[in-house]
């Protein structure tokens, strides 16, 4: 498994709003100027991350972006479903029936139990401990 570009650089925007005062409010000029993230991709997450509500947003001349919760109660897991979606391996673990293997597949009933060991692993992970 790889994360896609997004998902990655939504962890390095992620870590980078972690690393500031905890309520600071961020823009995302900011943020892409400190992390090297191009500046629409760093508009796109912080929209989508605030949208999942993983970040807050404020208009106006004091406004800006802000972890919605403290760093330590945001995961790994967390920003990857913010951007990527559920976590599953393969499309069956989706709940899709469009492989060709379906009918015969002796591993698809224990794909859900993979990616809830994934999901797990990326859950044990709190954007305090990535921002150290």
């Amino acid at each position: 498994m790889r994360l896609t570009h997004l998902a990655d650089y939504a962890v390095v925007i992620m870590t980078a709003a972690a690393r500031r005062e905890a309520g600071a409010r961020l823009s995302a000029s900011e943020l892409a100027q400190d992390t090297g993230v191009p500046l629409p991709t760093t508009q796109k997450l912080m929209g989508r991350l605030a949208a999942e509500g993983l970040l807050t947003s404020v208009r106006g001349a004091a406004g800006g972006y802000a972890l919605a919760r403290p760093a330590g109660e945001i995961t790994l897991a967390d920003i990857v479903e913010a951007v990527e979606g559920p976590i599953a391996m393969t499309i069956c673990s989706e709940g899709r029936t469009d492989c060709a293997l379906d009918a015969h597949c002796m591993v698809k009933p224990h794909m859900g139990v993979v990616g809830n060991a994934i999901r797990g692993a990326l859950g044990a992970v709190s954007l305090t401990e990535l921002a150290q």
